[in-house]
């Protein structure tokens, strides 16, 4: 894993954390990032490290509750606005280079005899003031197999294609209109949480929550509010048409870790998380056997 250079009409070189087999360079921020993050955000976020975060999880399944474990790794990235992928070389004509912040949630659980594991990638720019998220991929596999799901932004619009092995479901590609996505709301937390106030919004719900009820993937009304703290706060997520809530907590100082969430379905409990362990570290540089320490420091037996 290295860091790509990033040029700006400015002059400025900024270098931001991108997968890559050379070796890592020190990592700055692009000025605007810097005047547009909250104090101290550019210095936290551009610091050559990743943010890790492991949870201990509750999650329903098949009417049953779990234990579960999930990962949360915030780190910024150098993306390509029309690709919609990171960047790894240079620009291609009409191309744009976005820093983003990106979000990797990984949850496993057992289900009796055998496993599930779910992965869920965020893409938010770091300049949320003026472009959306511009991706968010999931994925569920179990025993009998797996489901993934992709949303691009395009034009004012999402472009979902989601891919199953359940017949009914099949190989599916639509678009939705959305103020929201659900999923983006970790990371806007953690760049700018003031940004979610009190608002009835057209939101596109959770993908993992689609595969696991079997529902299509639509837009649907929900209320944001934000009960504010002088330490902790709590960003709550309902929907008036889903018998669904999401309840969010976060650090109310920066840099608004998050502490914990609540999920309920029809007032019931569907998953619930509690922050662990925070660490940071360039954990790219740590894949051999004597890392396997800090794997355990950070989530033991995950």
């Amino acid at each position: 894993m290295t860091f790509v250079p990033l040029c700006f009409s400015m002059g400025a070189m900024v270098l931001l954390v991108a997968c890559s087999q050379q070796k890592p360079q020190e990592q700055v921020a692009p000025a605007q990032i810097v005047s547009s993050l909250q104090p101290a955000g550019a210095d936290y976020w551009y610091q050559g490290k990743a943010e890790l975060n492991s949870y201990d999880v509750v999650q329903e399944r098949y009417g049953e509750l779990r234990e579960a474990s999930e990962v949360k790794i915030f780190v910024t990235e150098d993306f390509s606005a029309n690709k919609q992928v990171k960047l790894e070389s240079e620009l291609s004509p009409g191309d744009e280079r976005v820093p983003i912040l990106k979000l990797n949630a990984i949850r496993r659980f057992r289900t009796g005899i055998y496993d599930y594991s779910l992965m869920q990638s965020v893409f938010t720019p770091m300049e949320t003031q003026k472009m959306r998220t511009l991706k968010v991929t999931a994925t569920i596999q179990d025993w009998c197999g797996q489901v993934f799901v992709q949303c691009n932004a395009v034009a004012d619009a999402y472009k979902i294609q989601s891919f199953s092995y359940f017949e009914v479901e099949g190989d599916a590609e639509t678009q939705v209109k959305a103020d929201l996505l659900e999923d983006e709301i970790w990371t806007l937390i953690r760049l700018r949480p003031e940004s979610l106030t009190r608002r009835q919004a057209i939101v596109l719900p959770s993908a993992s929550y689609a595969r696991f009820r079997h529902k299509p993937l639509e837009s649907a009304v929900a209320d944001i509010s934000l009960e504010a703290g002088e330490r902790e706060s709590v960003l709550h997520l309902v929907y008036s048409a889903i018998p669904r809530q999401l309840h969010i907590r976060y650090e109310t100082p920066f840099p608004h870790r998050i502490l914990g969430w609540e999920e309920t379905i029809e007032g019931k409990l569907a998953s619930k998380g509690t922050l662990k362990k925070t660490m940071m570290d360039a954990y790219w540089r740590h894949n051999n056997n004597a890392s396997s320490a800090l794997r355990e420091e950070l989530s033991p037996g995950f």
